[in-house]
């Protein structure tokens, strides 16, 4: 946890664990586990982009997850 691309990915990815835990003890979920993936390999990627000193790419691809977020799994701020 050296960098701040660890912290930023990371707090992304807590915040889709928090999403699909919540969504996963309804009764009925509104989407599948596989909806997940995509959001959590970006995490993984943009770490990985900017910690090889990749910044431009990796702050898209943060953007990217955030807008994968909003846009398909759809979280109810309140």
């Amino acid at each position: 946890m050296e960098t701040v691309y660890d912290w930023v990915t990371l707090a992304l990815f807590a915040g889709i664990i928090v999403l699909f835990l919540q969504r996963s003890s309804m009764d009925n979920p509104p989407d599948r586990m596989i909806d997940y993936l995509p959001p959590a390999i970006g995490c993984a990627l943009a770490n990985y982009a900017g910690n090889e000193g990749y910044a431009l790419i990796a702050w898209l691809l943060v953007a990217a997850v955030v807008g994968y977020v909003v846009l398909v799994l759809k979280p109810k701020f309140r």
